[in-house]
């Protein structure tokens, strides 16, 4: 589960990287928590946007109180899941998440720290993810996982649905099936970059402090 990534990148520089004519303001910082905004690229009429979003779909579960915020659902477990394959099925509510690394807590509970991956000289690089709109926060997005790789296993056995800059259209535009083969494949470990930090793990409250994954 993914619940911290970050973009250490402008706009502009990440407009040109996805092919954004012309980049949009977005109030998206550093470090992007669930319930928080953060940057989409996504395409209107066949035209590349770069859009701010809330990370996570609200979920309002029933045994909350009426007026208890919505959770934030930030990550995708499984395509076909009656929640996501609407969305998967249709190309305009496919997204990419640009991003420059995301983190996983590693540790003993209580000192968890922030171990953060990248992709091996690509400044900037894209999780496949799926958006629409909302009635509580607007336009959101959520993001692809899939079974990690040997060289995230020693932190975790997820990971995000990573794809190379040549496979941007195919998620954008592909068939379900096209698409689906994503979640199923395994990411070259020989591309992924490990930084273990001494950065403690919660070092600010993501959202209401709970994530969800579907």
């Amino acid at each position: 589960m993914c619940n911290l990534y970050r973009l250490r990148k402008s706009a502009a520089e990440v407009a040109a990287q996805f092919g954004v004519l012309t980049p949009a303001q977005s109030n998206a910082g550093e470090e992007v928590y669930p319930g928080y905004p953060g940057m989409v690229v996504r395409e209107v009429s066949g035209v590349r946007t770069l859009q701010s979003m809330v990370w996570g779909f609200p979920l309002r579960l029933k045994s909350m109180s009426p007026t208890a915020k919505p959770k934030p659902v930030n990550n995708i477990a499984d395509l076909n899941k009656g929640m996501w394959v609407g969305l998967a099925r249709k190309p305009k509510w496919r997204c990419l998440i640009p991003l420059t690394g995301f983190a996983e807590a590693e540790g003993p509970k209580g000192s968890k720290t922030r171990t953060w991956f990248s992709i091996k000289d690509e400044p900037i690089f894209a999780w496949a993810g799926l958006w629409r709109d909302s009635a509580e926060w607007g336009p959101v997005y959520s993001g692809l996982m899939t079974d990690c790789n040997e060289a995230i296993r020693p932190v975790h056995d997820r990971m995000p649905v990573l794809l190379h800059r040549d496979e941007y259209a195919r998620w954008l535009h592909g068939s379900f099936d096209e698409i689906a083969r994503f979640q199923a494949r395994c990411f070259p470990n020989d591309l992924i970059v490990m930084d273990r930090t001494g950065e403690p793990w919660s070092k600010r409250k993501a959202g209401d402090g709970q994530a969800a994954l579907l």
